[in-house]
C-alpha cells in the first residue's frame, strides 16, 4: 500500500504491529485510544479493532520503536550495517550474485538477501575495494 509506513524488516516478512501500548479507554464498540509514547505525537491515538493485536508476551514480535529512529513525517531510512554471507546462484543462462545483509532494525535470524550489483551501487561504503596496491 502507497503512503504506509512498515516498520523492521523489508517485504512480505514485515512486522506489522509496533507496541505493545496500553488502552486508555474504549471509545465505540470497535474504536479504543491507546497511550503512545512522546516520539509518537503525531499519531491519532485512537485506533480501529482490526489494526490492534492482543500482546501475547513474545519478545520476539515486538519492535522496539527506538531501533527504527522514525522521523517527524513518520518515516524511516533503513540502513545496512554488514555483509554477513556471500553467494551466487546459476539460473538458465546467468548467475546472479547476493549477499545476506543485516540491516539496522533487524537481528542477525533476520538478515535477508539482496542483489549485490543493486546494493554495490546504493551502499559502497559495505564493500572494501577489490584493488590492493603493489
Amino acid at each position: 500500500m502507497k503512503g504506509v509506513v512498515r516498520f523492521g524488516k523489508k517485504g512480505k516478512l514485515n512486522a506489522r504491529y509496533v507496541g505493545p501500548y496500553k488502552i486508555l479507554k474504549r471509545i465505540g464498540k470497535v474504536t479504543y485510544e491507546l497511550e503512545l509514547p512522546a516520539e509518537l505525537v503525531a499519531v491519532h491515538p485512537v485506533f480501529h479493532i482490526s489494526l490492534l493485536k492482543k500482546c501475547v508476551g513474545d519478545p520476539a514480535s515486538v519492535e522496539p520503536l527506538k531501533s527504527v529512529a522514525v522521523k517527524d513525517s513518520l518515516s524511516y531510512e533503513d540502513v545496512p550495517i554488514e555483509n554477513l554471507d556471500h553467494q551466487v546462484r546459476r539460473l538458465r543462462n546467468k548467475e546472479v550474485a547476493s549477499i545476506k545483509v543485516l540491516w539496522r532494525s533487524q537481528f542477525v535470524e533476520g538478515a535477508i538477501l539482496e542483489v549485490e550489483a543493486t546494493m554495490k551501487s546504493k551502499y559502497p561504503h559495505l564493500f572494501p575495494s577489490d584493488s590492493t596496491p603493489a
